[in-house]
């Protein structure tokens, strides 16, 4: 086997670990990009019984973003196994209480169900902020593209960049802005 081949072969078979960045992201649509790394769906070898998968770590899970008002009228749902055990808690209250939860249920969700699952979500590592543990952040080598730009806000644009933003009116110097 020659040595370019080899290299191929051991790229094929070995996990990789990968970072995702999850601010401003929808969780539920970041999962479904996610798996596939985590089930290692783009590897030429994937196959649905195979445990190919590589390694996820999402930084920012304090920062996503959720639809319209689902913060408010999305609920998940908890049962303790005994009678009257059932809870539901809102979004807005499961992120408070833990910021990665909501990640991990997406992906955990987005996951096939099968025997499987609770081992591919070993490999995914969450964090709430961009502090990754040294030994974690030595291992990753590639970077998931964001599906949504991340917007820029107005005060954390240069005053020189505003200035020479073409105008569509000049107002009068005497004119009184409100």
């Amino acid at each position: 086997m020659s040595l370019a081949r080899r290299g191929q072969h051991w790229g094929t078979f070995a996990r990789i670990w990968h970072i995702y960045d999850a601010k401003w992201q929808d969780p539920y649509k970041s999962a479904e990009v996610i798996k596939h790394y985590l089930m290692g769906m783009y590897k030429p070898i994937y196959h649905p019984l195979n445990s190919c998968g590589d390694h996820v770590v999402v930084i920012n899970s304090k920062e996503i973003a959720l639809r319209g008002d689902e913060w408010r009228k999305r609920v998940y749902f908890h049962h303790n196994t005994y009678h009257g055990g059932a809870t539901w808690t809102l979004a807005w209250e499961l992120h408070y209480k833990d910021p990665t939860l909501i990640v991990e249920k997406a992906v955990y969700r987005a996951l096939p169900k099968n025997l499987q699952r609770r081992y591919t979500m070993q490999r995914l590592h969450i964090f709430p902020d961009e502090k990754i543990p040294e030994d974690m952040l030595k291992n990753v080598s590639n970077q998931i593209k964001q599906l949504t730009a991340v917007p820029v806000r107005l005060d954390h644009i240069p005053q020189k960049e505003v200035d020479n933003f073409p105008q569509l009116l000049k107002y009068p110097e005497n004119y009184i802005l409100k």
